[in-house]
C-alpha cells in the first residue's frame, strides 16, 4: 500500500492544531489510506491514549506511537506482520527520540512543540512499512 506522504503530513499537521497526537496520527494514516472508519470512531478509539495514555504523561507512551500502532493494526490483515511492524515502529521512534515516554518528549505536557514532528515522523515510518 503506497501512501502519499505529502497528504499524510498535511492531514497530521492540520489535525494536530486541535487533536491529540494519538488522534492526529491515527486519523492521518487511516484517512490517507482511505480506511473505512469515521472520524468520530477514530477519535473515540484514540482518545484514551492522549497525553501518554489518559493524560498520565510520566507513565505513558507517546500518543504518536500509540496512534501509529493502532493504524498499523487497522491497515494490515496479517497478525504476525502487525506484530513485527509494531516492534519496528516502536524501535524507530525510540531510536529517533531516545524515548517513547510522553513526559520526556513534552516536558509533562508543558511543551508540546515537538509533538507534531513526532507524529509526522512515525506516520512516515508506518507509510514506509506499508509500502514494503
Amino acid at each position: 500500500m503506497k501512501l502519499d506522504k505529502q497528504i499524510l503530513e498535511q492531514k497530521i499537521r492540520d489535525y494536530r492544531e486541535f487533536k491529540s497526537c494519538s488522534e492526529s496520527t491515527l486519523m492521518g494514516l487511516c484517512e490517507t489510506a482511505n480506511y473505512p472508519m469515521t472520524q468520530a470512531d477514530m477519535c473515540k478509539l484514540a482518545a484514551g491514549f492522549a497525553g501518554g495514555m489518559g493524560g498520565t504523561f510520566d507513565e505513558g507512551t507517546c500518543g504518536a506511537v500509540t496512534g501509529a500502532l493502532m493504524a498499523n493494526g487497522l491497515l494490515n490483515d496479517d497478525i504476525p506482520k502487525i506484530k513485527s511492524n509494531a516492534k519496528e515502529i516502536f524501535n524507530a521512534f525510540k531510536e529517533e527520540y531516545g524515548t517513547v515516554r510522553c513526559d520526556i518528549i513534552s516536558k509533562n505536557g508543558e511543551d508540546k512543540s515537538p509533538c507534531v514532528d513526532c507524529c509526522v515522523f512515525i506516520a512516515n515510518k508506518v507509510a514506509d512499512i506499508l509500502d514494503e
